[in-house]
């Protein structure tokens, strides 16, 4: 039976891969969009982070096959012994890789042999996002092979259960303060909202020009954005939603809606806008156009703990960040301590 064969009886088939063309072929088709349901999971992703994030990173990418399952684990070698997670700022949720038919017994055998193999190439090891499930599993299975795992929260992450609702049964839950600000800022108001279900370029330069012009920070990487939103286009799951003021972009919004799971990924509108409240009406509109139209299980506020997410959403969870350290190399074994060492001061000194 598959979920007794030993580790070592794996070890043929174990193997860093250095670039995502190896992914594809080592794969042969089970991180693509069909065999995998999470957006952050699947080959083109990847492969649009490396190719716009982090061009020329080397990539060590762990490779574990067994005979009916297998499994990835997507690392960039930043050099000194340390590797990170092939995720960005974008990714917001990171997980080792597996083919849809591994259990969780050879999900754990398979993790554990990653881990022993990873040995030979890392001191430590920085992965991130992780939902708290992943970082659990992922723990359990370096430290079976002689790392050290050190867990911190990252992030926030908002979501709403949405099962069976139209809008009007969601918006009745909202708290009575949003209900009422949206109901002040409806009457007379000067935007129209437009929510687009496909990927036009023109929609997408009055994307960026809100986003430009708004209260955040600089996009860091609006070519992948871009891309991955085309991406998502030609993929049926882009809900891209733009408010207009006498024609002029004032607010804008970039969703994915796929397998139950609706995704707010980027917001943004105009600063000089803020008192009409731009954002909030066209959040009004891709709510109702996605509940109404896509009835998700689940819609995502994406990782951050902004406190207008609470009025719009249900739950938050947590993200986290751990830090591995390889015991068995002397790096990471001196950094480990060093790491051990500064947990315990800092208890002492409470």
């Amino acid at each position: 039976m598959n979920a007794a064969l030993p580790l070592a009886a794996l070890r043929d088939d174990v193997r860093i891969l250095d670039s995502l063309d190896d992914l594809a072929r080592d794969a042969a088709g089970a991180l693509d969009r069909a065999a995998q349901p999470g957006f952050y999971d699947r080959h083109d992703w990847l492969a649009l982070t490396h190719a716009h994030i982090y061009p020329g990173e080397p990539l060590a990418i762990a490779a574990v096959h067994e005979p009916t399952a297998s499994a990835w684990l997507p690392l960039r070698d930043c050099g000194a012994g340390h590797g990170r997670a092939l995720a960005s700022w974008y990714t917001l949720a990171f997980a080792p890789l597996f083919t849809p038919d591994a259990d969780a017994e050879a999900q754990a055998r398979l993790l554990g042999e990653a881990a022993r193999l990873l040995r030979r190439r890392f001191d430590t090891l920085s992965l991130w996002p992780l939902e708290a499930e992943t970082a659990a599993q992922i723990q359990h299975a370096f430290r079976a092979q002689g790392w050290l795992a050190a867990q911190h929260v990252e992030a926030a992450n908002w979501v709403a259960d949405t099962a069976g609702l139209d809008f009007e049964a969601y918006w009745a839950n909202r708290p009575s303060k949003l209900r009422n600000t949206v109901r002040r800022r409806t009457k007379n108001s000067p935007f129209t909202t437009q929510v687009l279900d496909r990927f036009d370029d023109a929609a997408w330069d009055a994307y960026e020009a809100v986003y430009a012009q708004s209260w955040k920070p600089d996009e860091g990487a609006p070519a992948f954005l871009r891309a991955a939103a085309a991406q998502e286009g030609a993929a049926g799951t882009l809900r891209l939603g733009i408010a207009r003021r006498d024609g002029v972009p004032v607010a804008a919004q970039f969703w994915t809606v796929e397998n139950g799971t609706a995704t707010i990924h980027k917001l943004a509108y105009l600063e000089s806008e803020r008192e009409h409240s731009p954002g909030t009406l066209l959040s009004v509109a891709m709510f109702r156009h996605v509940l109404d139209q896509d009835r998700p299980v689940v819609i995502d506020y994406g990782n951050g703990d902004e406190p207008y997410k609470a009025e719009w959403m249900d739950r938050r969870r947590k993200r986290y960040r751990l830090r591995l350290y390889n015991l068995r190399s002397i790096g990471g074994l001196s950094q480990g301590a060093a790491r051990a060492a500064r947990a315990v001061l800092r208890r002492i000194t409470r």
